[in-house]
């Protein structure tokens, strides 16, 4: 292959970064991964800090160990585009230093998000109107936060830009915001697609302080000497504007047009579906994010730690399937082989954890199991482990069937991706449970796949990112729905609803601890 035709997609994720190597026709070739976590500053309860400069220099060297694992050297890549968690941002001074960032998991802003709900009724249902998102998760109380608590770090803030567009200034020297990581912060317009500066002085917050908006695929320069020096790579290669890690994500399955759907199982399980630009919930129910493709927008719900509570559960109750793997992702398989004969309906047991979204007034029941028999048969742990596996299907076709009924489309497949879809078991429970065709891709972890196909359009090699999403996809599994399994499923989703109810109003009476709340509720 010819000198300078290799694509580097760099991931900054919630628990890790990563470099991925890739040729010019998305295969991969090479990646390097290194965990980090985000540190709590002890005077902020719920804060969680982004080390700048620790988790760059571990950037730095997944960049190093990708290129060496792919054979090849800096000098080679023709393009780099970056992707990251979403909410999470950096704030830089007027030199381009950053002074300050958090992780998509901070929390600090509580007290926050319960005064701009209190001092400006109505402005979250206005903001959610115009940006798709609510307070929760929103970079608004995070910055009143700043103002209130560090008011000489929030004077001398010239810019802010989300992690994904951090590393593309990191390696570039340039700072823009791409639409769809920028879109999470809660002042991005869905239909501008750039920046609300009118949301932060209505609030009595700096309204000067966003940079450029640049469409995903867009180069914004090269590698500057000093990234040269810190990555191994040349300051030939061109650098290019990525986005979230979810939005980057569909690009690899090909859910690139208006109705494609896809079901991201990890630790959060995400139900996406690609809608016009002017669609919104007048529930708000469902948050609404820009997709990477320009013109289009991502309706999303989230069922919250699905993943998080199948590890709970192996790490409590898999004991001796663990001691039998050497890799303890191979426990959740034996797990399931003993789950595998477990009729439907796990003989009534009713598993309490997430919940539908509600993104208006987001919160959970306590986390239970109901309806637990006394014969140890029928509420073993190969019981409990098929309970759950129906229980994040039947959530995810609620929340699928809420999108559906608000864009008035329905797909004619869902893609399902991420690490639950390792599983054919539970594909096809997924497809049973929403009665719609579910096909895997060969490539269970599409972001960093997506972001090679972000760099090589703003490299020149490709010239459209949705056709290279869609060229790019190997299939490999394909499940259709069994039409007789259907109404079982309905009706076990009926006693979950109602079983669901009754726990939540346990937590408003102060009986039970929620889950998880939404700061300020």
């Amino acid at each position: 292959m010819a000198k300078g035709d290799y694509l580097l997609a760099i991931d900054a994720g919630t628990g890790s970064g990563r470099a991925v190597v890739f040729n010019r026709d998305g295969q991969q070739l090479g990646a390097t991964q290194r965990e980090w976590w985000h540190k709590t500053d002890p005077r902020f309860p719920g804060s969680m800090d982004f080390d700048v400069e620790g988790n760059w220099a571990l950037l730095c060297d997944c960049i190093k160990g990708a290129l060496d694992q792919a054979g090849i050297t800096g000098a080679d890549i023709a393009a780099v585009s970056a992707t990251s968690m979403r909410e999470a941002f950096v704030a830089f001074d007027r030199d381009g230093t950053e002074i300050w960032a958090c992780a998509n998991v901070d929390g600090r802003a509580v007290d926050q998000v319960r005064q701009l709900k209190h001092d400006f009724p109505g402005v979250e249902q206005d903001l959610y109107r115009q940006t798709g998102q609510t307070f929760a998760l929103g970079a608004l109380p995070r910055l009143l936060w700043l103002k209130q608590q560090m008011p000489d770090i929030y004077d001398r803030v010239d810019k802010i830009c989300m992690l994904s567009d951090w590393v593309v200034a990191r390696l570039s020297g340039v700072i823009v915001s791409d639409p769809s990581n920028a879109g999470t912060t809660g002042i991005f317009g869905l239909r501008e697609r750039d920046w609300l500066p009118s949301a932060m002085s209505r609030l009595g917050l700096r309204d000067d302080i966003f940079p450029k908006s640049c469409e995903t695929g867009t180069a914004v320069g090269s590698v500057t000497h000093k990234a040269s020096a810190e990555t191994g790579l040349s300051t030939d290669v061109s650098v290019v504007v990525g986005g979230g890690d979810c939005q980057m994500g569909t690009v690899g399955l090909g859910v690139t047009g208006i109705g494609d759907c896809a079901v991201m199982g990890g630790t959060f399980w995400q139900q996406i579906v690609n809608v016009d630009s002017a669609l919104i919930d007048p529930e708000m129910n469902v948050r609404i994010n820009p997709h990477v493709i320009t013109g289009l927008n991502q309706a999303e719900a989230i069922s919250f730690f699905v993943g998080a509570v199948m590890r709970w559960f192996r790490d409590t109750f898999g004991q001796e399937e663990l001691a039998q793997v050497s890799d303890p992702g191979l426990a959740y398989t034996l797990l399931e082989q003993k789950s595998a004969s477990v009729p439907l309906g796990a003989y009534g047991v009713i598993p309490v954890f997430s919940d539908v979204m509600r993104y208006g007034a987001w919160y959970h029941a306590a986390p239970s199991f109901l309806n637990l028999s006394l014969d140890p048969a029928k509420s073993g742990k190969a019981v409990l482990f098929r309970a759950l596996q129906e229980n994040a299907c039947i959530v995810a076709a609620r929340n699928l069937h809420s999108i559906f009924n608000l864009s008035g489309q329905t797909p004619d497949h869902i893609v399902f991706a991420a690490g639950a879809a390792k599983s054919p078991h539970w594909a096809q429970m997924l497809a049973d449970v929403t009665g719609l065709p579910v096909k895997t891709p060969k490539v269970k972890e599409a972001t960093a796949l997506g972001c090679a196909a972000a760099a090589a359009v703003g490299g020149g090699l490709h010239h459209d990112l949705a056709g290279l999403g869609r060229e790019w996809v190997v299939w490999d599994g394909a499940f259709e729905p069994d039409p007789a399994l259907k109404q079982d499923y309905d009706a076990l989703g009926e006693r979950w609803a109602k079983a669901y109810a009754a726990q939540l109003s346990l937590v408003d009476q102060g009986v039970t601890t929620s889950m998880w709340k939404a700061p300020g509720l």
